[in-house]
């Protein structure tokens, strides 16, 4: 108060030449200078409010920090305290909406922060702080605790995102940690039954207090030590739960030892501590963080009614997609066939071509036969009988041998005449002599003559026989060796089908020894007389080679 007044009067001494202070500067009104002097006068109310002003204006928002003394709750639901500390108070007052939000119930002789404006109250002429918001003095020391904690904890690898396991779709068992009487366990039962009812098993729990963090820890150790298939069916998921309080409630949940029990959980776990701006250590532990219980509860299950309906809609539309793509093919096949034409038709043809070209087949294999026959008769007609070869052979030598013998004989009688033409002019015994050499000239050429004249003849033989030897291989009668006949009509033309036999007619069977003749009746012929066997022409003897017609040596 009278710092407030000794403002108001520096304003004026300051200036003591300047016209008086306006009343609407002051907050008052009705005020005059008095006489002989330039301080206004002020009424009590006014100085209160131009006091209450300059306050507000000057401490329009601050944070104080006390002791709570002598809280006090009226029926009208506002909050009277004061904050004092060893040397000063201050009253202060928390209005009914603003203590129904307020973080702490406030006590007598705790330490806490106050955020929220200085105002006046002329009625006690006093100055009072208008609480907005209130927190425990230690908070800021706890969360600094806090943060450090997790710092270290993190550097163990305690929260890395590779450690958090997916949750199952569908758990069949779900173990819940938290206390047995609060709405905490009631809410998650309630919207498990909404949702997809599934087997639950509570571990009782201190959720506050020195003694929650270890059972806490154990709870979460238990659940982890089930054996799977025994009497206890083991959890598929974990939910960690807790509702909404103070950072000092919370702090079982900060904890290391259940941060630790939460991150060495071999079965995933949910924690859902505190309402949605609430955040504890154990979130970054767990594979899943909820904002509430009931969300945690929402994140374990899915909805059965929407997995009905979603298994529905996925068979639908794979009945759909079934039969889309079945009437698709359907079209397919029915355009290809369009296409494609009749396959009867093309079987029809097919054997159709078949027969005929079978037809053909046996009619060319019988062309063929026929024809190889006609060039063997036509090659066989063309071939002359060994006999007349050897006699035209034997005439050809004759003729050769007389010539021979002739042209020798006019040789030496052309020899003889000249030598005796000579002789006159020659001695006797040059002429003997010469005579002498004559006549063994000429007998080594008889002898020449002789030795090529017996190379020749032998050629010839050689060469004779090898044609007589492809002819009885060519010659039908190497078939009829082998057992088979030869059947001619009485015209002598070789009878080779069943069809060309003339019924009742005379035909002639030809064997390897000789031929008879036979009667044909239509069903088997019968043995006729013997005929006389057809005379074999004996094979030709060669010649000896030596002096054809016995001509002996020219000497």
């Amino acid at each position: 108060m009278s710092g407030g007044l000794y403002h108001a009067r520096a304003m004026t001494q300051d200036f003591p030449d300047s016209p008086p202070v306006p009343n609407a500067d002051l907050g008052y009104a009705g005020a005059a200078p008095v006489a002989g002097g330039n301080l206004p006068e002020l009424s009590v109310s006014d100085l209160s409010r131009a006091l209450k002003r300059t306050v507000e204006e000057t401490y329009g928002y601050v944070r104080v920090r006390g002791e709570v003394s002598q809280p006090k709750r009226v029926s009208s639901g506002h909050l009277y305290l004061r904050l004092k500390d060893d040397q000063a108070v201050i009253e202060a007052v928390c209005w009914k909406g603003t203590v129904m939000r307020l973080a702490v119930k406030p006590e007598d002789g705790m330490e806490v922060v106050c955020t929220g404006r200085l105002t006046t109250y002329p009625g006690r002429s006093q100055y009072q702080l208008i609480i907005e918001t209130m927190e425990l003095a230690g908070e800021g020391a706890l969360l600094k605790m806090l943060e450090e904690r997790k710092r270290r904890l993190a550097a163990e690898g305690l929260f890395d995102a590779q450690r958090k396991r997916p949750l199952p779709f569908l758990p069949r068992v779900i173990g819940v940690v938290t206390s047995p009487t609060g709405a905490v366990i009631r809410d998650i039962l309630h919207r498990l039954a909404d949702r997809f009812p599934r087997h639950v098993l509570l571990w009782p729990v201190a959720v506050q207090g020195e003694a929650a963090a270890a059972q806490i820890a154990r709870a979460i150790q238990g659940f982890n030590a089930i054996v799977p298939g025994g009497p206890v069916p083991r959890p598929d998921l974990l939910i960690v739960a807790r509702g909404g309080g103070s950072l000092e409630d919370l702090m079982p949940f900060n904890e290391e030892i259940v941060v630790r029990a939460a991150a060495a959980s071999q079965i995933p776990l949910i924690s859902a501590v505190g309402h949605e701006t609430d955040t504890t250590l154990i979130d970054f532990a767990s594979d899943r963080r909820a904002p509430t219980p009931t969300a945690a509860a929402e994140m374990a299950v899915p909805v059965r009614a929407e997995l009905l309906a979603q298994v529905m809609e996925c068979g639908r539309r794979l009945e759909g997609t079934a039969n889309r793509l079945l009437v698709e093919r359907r079209s397919r096949v029915e355009g290809l066939a369009r296409g494609l034409g009749d396959p009867r038709a093309l079987l029809e043809g097919c054997a159709q071509r078949l027969d005929d070209r079978g037809e053909r087949l046996a009619l060319s294999m019988t062309g063929l036969i026929r024809r190889h026959r006609t060039e063997v008769a036509k090659l066989g007609a063309g071939l002359r009988h060994p006999a007349q070869v050897l006699g035209l052979a034997y005439a050809r030598l004759d003729i050769a041998g007389r010539g021979l013998s002739g042209g020798v004989t006019r040789l030496v009688a052309d020899r003889t005449s000249r030598v005796q033409a000579l002789a006159p002019r020659l001695t006797p015994q040059p002429l003997a002599r010469r005579v002498e050499e004559g006549g063994l000239r000429l007998a080594d050429l008889g002898r020449r003559l002789d030795a090529s004249f017996g190379r020749a003849v032998a050629d010839g033989a050689r060469r004779l026989e090898g044609q007589a030897k492809l002819l009885e291989t060519l010659s039908y009668r190497g078939v009829l060796a082998r057992g088979f006949a030869l059947v001619t009509s009485a015209e002598g033309h070789p009878v080779t089908r069943a069809a060309d036999a003339p019924a009742g007619g005379r035909v002639r069977v030809e064997f390897i020894d000789g031929a008879v003749g036979a009667t044909l009746d239509g069903e088997g012929g019968a043995p006729a007389e013997a005929v006389r066997p057809a005379s074999t022409s004996p094979t030709p003897k060669v010649r000896a080679p030596g002096r054809p017609g016995g001509q002996g040596s020219l000497f």
